[in-house]
């Protein structure tokens, strides 16, 4: 591991100007600062107060601007920066000149994105079809998934694919292999195909080999491995996994979940959940024991934005605070060392955090 540069971070913390910020990891630049150093506190990435949206992969960043450009950074060995080469690159680097990117989500080495329009681009990795493609070919720019203009929300994890349509219908494609596609069988799929018939999918999201859905009513259901009880049901295990959607408990307060691994979810009440695995203390509920059920971390019932890391964990309250925890062997954390938390701490001071979005050991957020 290359030395964490704390002094520099530090050199305009805590009381930072808007923009874009990042830390943790950096070996293939997915920091975006122009360097491959490794930061354990918040480094300012562009001064630009218009990033709408940030998201981390394995080791590639892509954002979205308010005015719907699309940038990308990092690792790009397998195309997944979309800029029509392999070439790394440790800066933001836009993706085409169009201004119609709406949404994005980043994968392990493959990013996927919808346009205002309501198309759907893919790109980089497809070994296991995550691309939606119909093939197993990796491509460097951005390639539209069929020709439908209804896709409204799209989620991206280790080697697959979930999406909802604006009819409330939910779809998977790519790997498979312990059920993560919600089809009742393990059998990859190199093109969109739809998850049972129910059309009240509101929320999406899938990680290592895992994923959950928020209905319109607020129910979470959630499918795939459960290895150290990802999914929430009360069992872990291989032999417990779902290969399609199982609810989580009975209730239908649930707004908004995130997963690489472990889970965190946020309640309509501001409460905040998590479960499955806790080696690095990354369900921030103060020790490192793992649960087969959601836990709430703590009893406050201000936060609001989400994201889950590898094995650390970023949210962002109410009043605008950051805060992080679990695994900060990268720095992470953003706390300038590289010391594991159990519980939430918060980054700075700063009361005007905007988007958070983890990578696997890296975090990129914006203050506005």
């Amino acid at each position: 591991m290359q030395q964490v540069n704390a002094a520099v971070a530090a050199s305009t913390w805590p009381y930072p100007p808007p923009g874009l910020w990042s830390w943790g990891e950096n070996n293939y630049g997915q920091l975006g600062l122009g360097n491959t150093t490794y930061y354990s506190s918040p480094k300012q990435v562009s001064p630009i107060a218009t990033w709408a949206t940030v998201l981390g992969g394995n080791d590639h960043s892509a954002t979205v601007k308010t005015d719907g450009t699309l940038w990308t950074w990092g690792r790009n060995n397998l195309g997944q920066l979309g800029l029509g080469n392999i070439t790394d690159y440790s800066s933001p680097k836009q993706v085409g000149i169009l201004t119609g990117w709406s949404k994005i989500s980043v994968g392990t080495r493959f990013t996927i994105a919808i346009k205002t329009n309501g198309t759907l681009w893919s790109w980089g990795s497809n070994a296991q079809g995550q691309l939606g493609l119909s093939n197993l070919t990796n491509y460097s720019s951005p390639k539209q998934v069929g020709a439908l203009t209804t896709w409204s929300v799209v989620a991206a994890g280790s080697n697959q694919t979930l999406a909802i349509k604006t009819d409330g219908t939910l779809w998977a494609w790519g790997y498979n292999i312990h059920g993560q596609l919600g089809f009742g069988n393990t059998v990859d799929y190199s093109s969109p195909k739809q998850v049972g018939a129910l059309t009240t999918w509101s929320k999406v999201t899938t990680g290592s080999l895992v994923s959950f859905g928020i209905t319109t009513g607020g129910a979470l259901w959630a499918w795939g491995y459960n290895f150290s009880g990802a999914l929430g049901l009360g069992t872990s295990g291989a032999y417990a996994s779902k290969s399609s959607p199982n609810q989580v408990g009975a209730l239908t307060n649930w707004s908004n979940i995130s997963v690489r691994v472990s889970p965190i979810s946020v309640k309509t009440d501001g409460t905040l959940w998590s479960w499955g695995s806790n080696t690095y203390g990354q369900l921030g509920v103060g020790n490192t024991t793992g649960y087969s059920s959601p836990k709430q971390i703590g009893a406050l019932t201000t936060w609001l934005t989400i994201s889950a890391g590898f094995y650390h964990n970023s949210v962002i309250k109410t009043d605008g605070t950051l805060w992080t925890w679990g695994s900060s062997v990268q720095g992470q954390l953003g706390l300038g060392n590289t010391t594991n938390y159990s519980s939430p701490k918060q980054v700075g001071s700063l009361t005007s955090w905007s988007t958070v979005g983890n990578g696997y050991y890296f975090t990129l957020a914006a203050i506005s």
